[in-house]
Order: structure tokens, then sequence, then C-alpha cells
């Protein structure tokens, strides 16, 4: 029973965190389900950034919102849970549009 207690106390004290792993994985997943149908169109960049933004938004929103919330449970300032929110979304952008940049030059 002690066990099981303690198990729901770590459960509750968790989804802030579950919840940007989780936006985290699905924000990657969606970015990265954009690379191959954009090589097959052989998109600019600047197009398949459009694009990839536009299928990703909603997975965008969930992960900003779960890391603005997880930084401000941490009593980060609104402006920084914001502005680090902001630069994790652009490390994997940034990420996905480079390995497309490489994939479209080599094929």
């Amino acid at each position: 029973m002690i066990v099981a207690a303690s198990l729901v106390m770590m459960l509750a004290a968790a989804p802030s965190a579950d919840a940007v792993g989780a936006g985290r994985k699905e924000f990657s997943k969606c970015l990265s389900a954009q690379v191959q149908p954009a090589l097959e169109k052989k998109l600019p960049v600047g197009d398949f950034q459009s694009a990839m933004k536009k299928a990703c938004a909603d997975k965008e929103a969930a992960f900003r919102a779960a890391i603005v919330a997880q930084n401000k449970a941490d009593k980060m300032a609104d402006a920084a849970a914001n502005s680090d929110a902001d630069e994790q979304i652009a490390e994997y952008v940034d990420k996905i549009t480079s390995e497309y940049e490489e994939n479209s030059q080599s094929g």
C-alpha cells in the first residue's frame, strides 16, 4: 500500500515533465514526417519550411505550452520561459531544415 501511494505521488508530480517530453516527441515526429514528402516534391527550402510549420503548428503549440508551463512551475520569469521555448523549438526546426537541405542536395 505504501508503494502504491508513493507511485501515485510520483505520477501526480510528473505531468508537466511528461507533457514536455510528450510534446517534444510529437513535435519532432511531425517535423521528421515532413522531410520525405517534401524531397519527393523537390520543394525549395523556403517552401519546405513553410509547409513544415503549417503541418506541425498544433504540435509546436502543444510543445511550446508544455515548455512554458514547466518553466513557470520552475519559477522562471514569463519572458525567460517564452524565450526558452522559442530556442528549443528553433533547435528542432533548424535540425530538420539542415537535414532537408543535405538530403535535397544529395538527391
